[in-house]
């Protein structure tokens, strides 16, 4: 147990534990109050329009990857943090104060999507990338599932409380708490010490903003785990058309909407919290976690009332949570610190840059042919998902049989990879002779 918690014994870490838990609480009530607002207050029901809501939202990381990568490498992630998260806040009271004027429209809330898009395009990969300046390397896997545990804590509290509010106060009401929950973050970034984050190396040259996507393409690992995340991402993690639309089919209101997004965190979170058991992120975990993910939402898909479906809806969040958490462990653990910024914003991309891909099609789906057609999409890609990496891996060289055991495979692990630099102008035979070469088993 002691192991599980143990990043929460650095007082920096703990500080950024507790604000974003309650960010994110107010980012899910927000999410919900979003989706509920485009689905049955400027539309009548249309799923298409949210799955373009979405696509919007998540859109810009796409677009963004090198610049926002780029700016998480070269610029101080805390004042980066500082900036998103006051730019989130002032757009949801925006928001807000336009739905309590009953004045917003369905352009406008696009309009809307769309900068809260390029805000989090920004903060996500300075968010997920701060993590490293927090805590040491040794540490880095259990604070990434700790964080995750956080957002899947707030997953589970915010959609129902969302969902309350929204029937109690109304939506506009929401965006507004909303804002105030965003003071958290911002406050637990100005109680850091500063003196105890990880010094890191920050890159210099807007000629290397290309570098993650170089350094990605030479590790086919990488590749294979961006392919799962994107495939997974694009047709199966569209849950808030899935819930909204099922609860509407099962005659639910939005109570029964934020519900079934709490339901859903509930398996989150045991998956959050058992990836935060785990020493180390590995590939084989995404992969099988992907194909758990493929058969539980085909399952979901025919459940034949309200209550069986959120039942299977936590085996849903359990593996979605253990593939996402793993993945994103995986990727920051064994890439270089001077690239990691930007190869988390390609990471980001990926996750982000799906929902414009695969969003708009669920929703057309779910319109067409009901929502338990979507859900079956999303299943068969789960298991593609999960096809392609366990062909990467039977003929990537790294399974071999156990030679102590006759029926037993072992897959080789992946150490981290180094990129280490010298600039022409400072290289010297004095410096050659006394730089340190960093050597994957050292570190």
């Amino acid at each position: 147990m002691k192991a599980m918690f143990r990043s929460l014994g650095l007082f920096n870490y703990r500080v950024w534990f507790i604000g974003a838990l309650v960010s994110n609480i107010g980012g899910w009530m927000q999410s919900t109050a979003q989706d509920w607002v485009v689905l049955t207050e400027l539309t009548d029901n249309n799923a298409t329009a949210m799955g373009v809501t979405m696509a919007l939202q998540f859109g810009p990381p796409l677009v963004l990857v090198g610049a926002t990568g780029w700016v998480a490498d070269r610029f101080d992630r805390r004042k980066i943090l500082f900036a998103t998260q006051g730019v989130l806040l002032l757009l949801a009271i925006a928001v807000g104060v336009l739905l309590l004027m009953d004045v917003m429209t369905l352009p406008l809330m696009f309009g809307f999507a769309l900068l809260f898009g390029i805000a989090n395009a920004f903060d996500s990969p300075a968010r997920q990338a701060f993590v490293t300046d927090v805590v040491s390397r040794e540490n880095a896997s259990n604070a990434v599932a700790l964080n995750s545990a956080s957002f899947n804590m707030a997953r589970l509290i915010g959609p129902a409380v969302g969902g309350v509010l929204i029937v109690v106060v109304g939506t506009g009401w929401v965006f507004i708490i909303n804002a105030a929950t965003f003071l958290a973050m911002l406050v637990a970034l100005f109680m850091m010490r500063t003196d105890e984050l990880v010094p890191r190396v920050r890159a210099t040259g807007a000629q290397r903003i290309a570098d993650g996507f170089r350094y990605v393409w030479r590790r086919p690992d990488l590749r294979v785990t961006f392919v799962i995340v994107f495939i997974v991402g694009a047709f199966g993690m569209n849950f808030p058309i899935f819930a909204s639309t099922m609860a509407l089919e099962f005659g639910r209101d939005a109570d029964g909407y934020g519900l079934l997004s709490s339901v859903l965190a509930i398996g989150s979170l045991a998956g959050a919290l058992l990836a935060a058991r785990r020493e180390r992120a590995r590939m084989r975990v995404i992969m099988f976690a992907a194909g758990g993910f493929g058969v539980a939402s085909l399952v979901s898909s025919v459940m034949p009332t309200y209550l069986l479906y959120a039942l299977l809806l936590t085996s849903v969040g359990f593996f979605t949570v253990t593939m996402m958490t793993t993945a994103n462990g995986y990727v920051q653990t064994t890439t270089d610190v001077a690239v990691r910024g930007r190869v988390m914003a390609v990471y980001m991309a990926v996750i982000m840059g799906s929902t414009p891909f695969g969003a708009p099609i669920a929703g057309w789906v779910a319109e067409q042919f009901g929502p338990r057609a979507a859900i079956q999409l999303g299943g068969v890609a789960g298991l593609v998902a999960c096809a392609i990496g366990l062909g990467w891996l039977m003929f990537s060289g790294r399974l071999h049989r156990d030679p102590e055991h006759r029926f037993r495979l072992t897959v080789d692990e992946t150490q981290p990879i180094w990129v280490v630099r010298t600039p022409p102008e400072e290289f010297s035979d004095e410096i050659a002779a006394t730089t340190p070469i960093r050597v994957p088993s050292d570190r």
